[in-house]
């Protein structure tokens, strides 16, 4: 066998694989950040349809990413890559992970519309939907950041971690007010915090994707310590 023939074919032929895997795990993050996206809709505009279709697309996450980890796992085995390239697949392996939480969150919001529904809206929707907000810009932001390979705006990200929180920790503090003072509250309010929290948590996993993408384009882990305030108990 010519090696040295087949040497440009094999290389080229492992970067387009390399190329169609960051198209893949780009997909998956389009579809998990609908879901992030009409999960809230719905909730905020109390749509139960939405919410029902944003159900049923987490089906179509978990699928994506079993395909895309079969895809890593083929590459790792026969390409056996090494520097930018090995970095390339561990990222995705860790990328459509916390994209596959993501859905399952966004999961989790819609299903709580239809009980919602069953209560009149509340002044504190529109603090959920400009938390909601900021978590959708962020999520967008990173997976942005993924597929240009722009380190510098994925750290931006990572760096306006804080701003998800404090909004989480001021509505939770309006929340468990207006619950005390009125008892109709408490069910719906109650609702809005396991809300409130999934948008967090949404907000570490687009924090997560931003560690990664830098350690993607960089080679380096992102440890500089940020300030961090006291979170309230939820449990």
């Amino acid at each position: 066998m010519n090696t040295t023939h087949n040497a440009p074919h094999i290389v080229k032929a492992f970067s387009e694989e390399l190329e169609q895997l960051t198209a893949d795990v780009a997909a998956m993050g389009g579809l998990a950040e609908s879901m992030v996206r009409d999960a809230l809709h719905a909730a905020t505009s109390r749509d139960g349809d939405l919410a029902d279709e944003v159900r049923q697309r987490d089906a179509q996450v978990d699928q994506m990413q079993r395909d895309i980890e079969k895809k890593i796992i083929r590459l790792l085995a026969l390409r056996q890559p090494i520097a930018q390239d090995l970095r390339v697949c561990i990222s995705a392996l860790k990328i459509v992970a916390d994209l596959e939480r993501v859905g399952d969150l966004a999961k989790s919001i819609a299903r709580r519309v239809h009980t919602l529904n069953a209560s009149e809206p509340t002044a504190l929707n529109s603090a959920v939907e400009r938390m909601g907000r900021v978590v959708q810009s962020h999520l967008h932001q990173v997976l942005d950041a993924y597929a240009t390979g722009e380190a510098s705006r994925a750290v931006a990200v990572w760096e306006r971690d804080d701003d998800v929180d404090e909004h989480y920790n001021a509505l939770f503090r309006d929340l468990v007010t207006a619950m005390r003072e009125d008892g109709s509250m408490i069910e719906p309010g109650a609702h809005l915090l396991f809300i409130a929290k999934n948008l967090e948590r949404i907000g570490d996993h687009a924090t997560n994707i931003a560690e990664v993408v830098h350690y993607l384009v960089t080679g380096q882990e992102l440890t500089a310590d940020r300030p961090r305030g006291p979170r309230p108990e939820t449990s």
